[in-house]
């Protein structure tokens, strides 16, 4: 089993007839524990924990339509207006994060809307902010705190401003 470049959480696990699940905080419900799974709750609790991100803003697998297709997101942070800022798209570790990632992440995104994608196997890390003025994404040199989140959406992610 590949190692995570991530910090370890401990994570609440049951086996049931010979398949492990673990619980998502998110959901609030045990789920199948599969590779890409154990990347998304790592991400989720790096996030939450060493990013300072609520976890009440996240929502997993949300869906959408792309082209009459019925899609869900892995991971989608949101102000608290629900407006989107981060897409997190999850790929087991075994998985490499190859240009086909990024285009399903960014074709996901034109539903989403969000200024910042996150790709991630939970071995590497990439993340983009949308160059609105470019119209195209620039890779970031680290996964941002949520309250630097604000630069990317233009106001303060929990601005009650209008």
């Amino acid at each position: 089993m590949i190692n995570l470049n991530l910090p370890t959480f401990p994570l609440t696990l049951k086996e049931q007839r010979g398949k492990v699940y673990v619980f998502d905080c998110i959901r609030q419900k045990y789920v199948a524990y599969t590779p890409e799974e154990k990347v998304r709750q790592h991400i989720v609790h790096f996030l939450a924990e060493y990013r300072e991100y609520p976890l009440a803003l996240m929502a997993i697998e949300m869906p959408f339509k792309v082209s009459r297709m019925r899609k869900r997101s892995d991971l989608v942070v949101y102000n608290s207006h629900t407006e989107p800022l981060m897409l997190v798209e999850c790929k087991a570790p075994d998985v490499p994060l190859t240009d086909r990632v990024f285009d399903q992440a960014a074709v996901y995104n034109l539903q989403i809307k969000a200024p910042c994608i996150l790709l991630t196997n939970g071995v590497t890390h990439y993340c983009m902010e949308l160059d609105t003025a470019l119209n195209r994404y620039q890779f970031m040199i680290d996964i941002p705190y949520y309250s630097d989140l604000s630069t990317m959406a233009g106001s303060s992610p929990d601005d009650n401003s209008f």
